[in-house]
């Protein structure tokens, strides 16, 4: 049943790639509007994470995100398929717009480990083919559970020359290594870590265990920090690559001061692009002690 399930995603992802730019658009819209109007369990999670993380939202404001954010995953589901199957090239030249590429440049001079800071928000698999373009970093990354599509990501993610990295103890090491010695690494911050490795710290409206990884890796002193993000632009023709240079903070050796100012600057993305975030993940899983359960 796994191979069969596989063999079926793989298919589908070759056939979205096979469309016009628009059509990859469209059909993207189209798949997030059905889990907006079809009950489903992804759609209470993006309900719940978003009622959460925005407060000051009223209810209706609320729902009106709700279902532009499942519309943008569907778009999101279909881009990456792209971005899986084309040449690595044809999916760089949808990136239209650069901001900030003087920090990642500054970064690879500096003679340290670079580490790229990322998260669910936009497009990551664009903004892996850029990253890659501009260095050859370890990509750092959770692999799916169907066999065959991660043997495809597995394929389509080094195109440029890059390694990857899965989120196993080797992973880890392997990542450490490649900074330790000068090299470029990218990682998404975003996904929940194991309670003893991340501290909770607010992050919008709430607050979110929040992984340690990369604070201590800046800590360290040997490596720079360099936020990257791909966002949708808002006329649908491709993407504007965001880049940003760590504050101070994030090097400093006060853990949760460094854990909390990582977590400021991902929350501030996010609400620039709130519909743009992977709300569907169960992202705020555990809580803080005494609190409630979300999911």
């Amino acid at each position: 049943m796994e191979k069969l399930k596989g063999a079926v995603a793989v298919i589908s992802l070759r056939l979205f790639a096979l469309l016009p730019w628009r059509a990859v658009e469209g059909v993207g819209a189209g798949l997030g509007w059905l889990l907006a109007h079809v009950p489903n369990r992804s759609r209470e999670v993006v309900r719940v994470n978003i009622g959460q993380c925005f407060p000051e939202l009223d209810a209706w404001a609320r729902e009106c995100l709700v279902r532009q954010s499942l519309r943008d995953i569907g778009r999101t589901l279909t881009e990456s398929a792209c971005a899986w199957i084309w040449p690595a090239r044809k999916s760089l030249a949808r990136v239209r717009e650069v901001e900030g590429l003087e920090a990642l440049e500054q970064a690879l001079a500096s003679g340290k480990g670079v580490v790229g800071i990322t998260s669910h928000l936009g497009n990551w698999e664009v903004l892996n083919h850029f990253y890659c373009s501009r260095c050859r970093p370890v990509i750092f990354y959770r692999p799916p559970k169907l066999r065959a599509v991660d043997e495809l990501l597995q394929r389509q993610r080094v195109q440029l020359g890059n390694r990857i990295a899965p989120s196993t103890r080797e992973g880890i090491l392997s990542v450490l290594r490649e900074v330790r010695r000068g090299g470029a690494v990218g990682i998404p911050v975003d996904p929940e870590p194991g309670e003893g490795s991340g501290l909770f710290v607010p992050f919008l409206g709430t607050r979110a265990l929040t992984s340690k990884f990369v604070p201590n890796m800046l800590a360290s002193g040997k490596a720079v920090g360099v936020f990257l993000h791909a966002v949708r632009l808002a006329d649908g023709s491709g993407y504007r690559v965001i880049l940003e240079a760590a504050p101070p903070a994030m090097y400093s050796r006060d853990t949760e001061a460094a854990v909390a100012a990582m977590s400021a600057v991902l929350g501030k993305y996010v609400r620039a692009y709130p519909s743009q975030y992977m709300w569907t993940m169960k992202r705020f899983k555990k809580r803080p002690p005494g609190e409630r359960e979300w999911y």
